[in-house]
């Protein structure tokens, strides 16, 4: 059982540089792993026991992590405790979408806590998904200022944004130009917020946490309302291009001829991979990905198997550059394209074994996302936790934003 939380502020001005670096190293271990033994942090590290005991000590005081005896019996020796990421300290996730903005509240460990889904019957303009995530923020303020630390907002946005200063640059679903979002939701909020591209943030998080855990190339693609959008991860570490564009797969060229994209070219990969194609298939206005997969299963018509088939192929020839371009270890498919490959799993893998290089083919493995309609607000928070992952005692030190009325 987890002890009481603690409200200890970290020590004034840090003297040590390199505790401040390993109490960084440790508190991202354990948010990253959820649970880990104070033995395994000290082979992770390379740091001796008595140094990992006392910057474990040093956490648990500033109410950051907290630590169970072992799982399991039959231990041989003296046992090492499990060290926990504390609930308490969390991040608030905001994704807004063509038909609505979500709002979440994720704690270290990458644990969604609360999803708030508000719907809107128009694509909302950048002020009004602002004004949105700021009311439902303000009506979770009294829970957020008695039981939690929040370390900032982190926003998934579907288009192109700078990670730097928050502007979004071009989302065509939502027609979004030059927006700064993430400094207009802080000032709403009080809360510090960034935000970034969606596929991209999807794609750390299943690396982190999901279907890429342990793998070091990977590629990452999201189908949903607002298209198709992808995020690179190689070497282990996002590939970001020069201003965080880097990963828009779903802007390959895949066929001569295609209708014309919302970003001006044709034969888009989303122009002809396309969920709403396949929910007017499926006889359904809307819904989620579980509803779609099951009525596209249980269809028998000739059209449904046909429409399949041709956006598989597509995918297919998309994922074929990429592999030929990336050489991963791991593909992940996520919303209705995890749909797609679920409906025949054969399809891709034989695209890729038949038209892509052999060696790049034959290590491309192709998942399915794990974290399923939490992606997204995992990996909006974890934009947020990065900085305070890299300082994690001054977390204590900053002041909670003022209650917010009307």
């Amino acid at each position: 059982m987890m002890p009481p939380r603690t409200h200890v502020s970290a020590p004034a001005g840090e003297p040590d540089p390199s505790r401040r670096n390993n109490l960084s190293l440790l508190t991202s271990l354990v948010h990253h792993q959820r649970i880990v033994s104070r033995a395994q942090l000290t082979r992770q590290t390379g740091l001796n026991r008595s140094t990992v005991g006392t910057l474990i000590g040093q956490l648990i005081s500033l109410g950051l992590v907290f630590e169970t005896a072992p799982a399991g019996e039959g231990q041989v020796g003296r046992p090492s405790p499990e060290v926990h990421p504390s609930p308490s300290v969390a991040a608030l996730a905001v994704n807004p979408e063509v038909d609505a903005v979500t709002i979440g509240l994720v704690s270290l460990g990458g644990k969604v806590q609360k999803k708030i889904r508000f719907e809107t019957e128009r694509i909302p303009t950048a002020r009004e998904a602002v004004n949105i995530a700021s009311a439902v923020i303000a009506g979770m303020r009294t829970e957020l200022d008695a039981s939690y630390r929040i370390t900032g907002i982190g926003m998934a946005v579907p288009g192109l944004v700078n990670r730097d200063d928050g502007v979004v640059r071009h989302a065509p679903h939502l027609g979004w130009r030059n927006e700064p979002v993430a400094r207009m939701l802080a000032e709403a909020t009080g809360y510090p917020c960034q935000a970034a591209n969606d596929a991209s943030l999807g794609a750390e998080a299943e690396l982190i946490f999901g279907a890429g855990a342990g793998r070091a190339n990977l590629i990452y693609l999201n189908g949903g309302a607002s298209g198709i959008g992808g995020g690179i991860i190689a070497d282990g570490q996002l590939l970001r291009g020069a201003s965080g564009y880097a990963g828009e797969l779903g802007h390959t060229f895949v066929r001569t001829g295609g209708t014309t994209c919302h970003c001006g070219a044709t034969g888009c990969l989303e122009t002809e991979v396309s969920q709403s194609r396949l929910l007017e298939l499926a006889g359904l206005s809307s819904g989620d990905t579980a509803d779609l997969e099951r009525a596209l299963g249980n269809s028998s018509s000739p059209e449904v198997e046909a429409e399949v088939a041709r956006q598989l192929e597509y995918l297919g020839l998309a994922l074929r550059n990429a592999v030929n371009i990336f050489n991963p270890d791991a593909i992940v498919l996520d919303g209705f394209l995890g749909t797609l490959h679920a409906l025949s799993p054969a399809s891709l893998g034989g695209i890729l074994l038949s038209q892509a290089m052999d060696g790049p083919a034959a290590q491309a493995n192709i998942y399915r996302a794990a974290l399923g309609s939490d992606l997204m607000m995992i990996g909006a928070a974890e934009l947020a936790f990065t900085p305070f992952l890299a300082d994690p005692a001054g977390l204590g030190a900053v002041p909670a934003p003022a209650s917010q009325t009307g």
